[in-house]
C-alpha cells in the first residue's frame, strides 16, 4: 500500500514548518547547542530556517527547491561534537512526541538524520 512519500506523510509544507518551529527554539534554548545560534541577527536566523524547512522538503520528496549548501560545507569548522550530535537528537525525539509524529515516520526520518552525520559531526 503507497501511503505517500515522507513529506505527504510529515503533513507536507506546513507539518515540516511546524516540526522546525518547535525543534529550532529548542535548540537555541540548549545550554550546550546555544552557542552555535549567539550572536546572530534575527533575518540570519530566520533565513536559517527557511533553508532548513526547505532542504527538508526536498529531502522529504516535497517539490521544494533547496537552494543552501550541502551539509557538509554548512556545518563545516563549526566543531560540532559527538555529545552535541546526541543532545540534537534528544530534542528531535522531544519534538516528535510533542508533534504527535506517528512512529514510522519518525523512524523515517532518523534514518535519514543519521545518514547525514558524517557530514555533520567533526569527528
Amino acid at each position: 500500500m503507497d501511503q505517500g512519500s515522507l513529506y505527504q506523510r510529515l503533513g507536507g509544507y506546513d507539518g515540516i514548518t511546524a516540526f522546525a518551529n518547535d525543534l529550532l527554539p529548542r535548540l537555541q534554548a540548549d545550554s550546550q547547542l546555544g552557542r552555535f545560534w549567539q550572536n546572530r541577527g534575527d533575518d540570519g536566523l530566520a533565513r536559517e530556517k527557511q533553508l532548513l524547512i526547505d532542504f527538508l522538503c526536498t529531502s522529504a520528496g516535497g517539490s521544494m527547491y533547496y537552494t543552501g549548501r550541502d551539509m557538509e560545507t554548512t556545518h563545516k569548522g563549526m566543531k560540532i561534537s559527538e555529545s552535541d550530535w546526541g543532545i540534537f537528537l534528544e530534542h528531535a525525539g522531544a519534538t516528535f512526541v510533542t508533534l504527535g509524529i506517528p512512529e514510522q515516520e519518525c523512524n523515517d526520518v532518523v534514518d535519514f538524520v543519521l545518514r547525514l552525520k558524517a557530514e555533520i559531526v567533526d569527528g
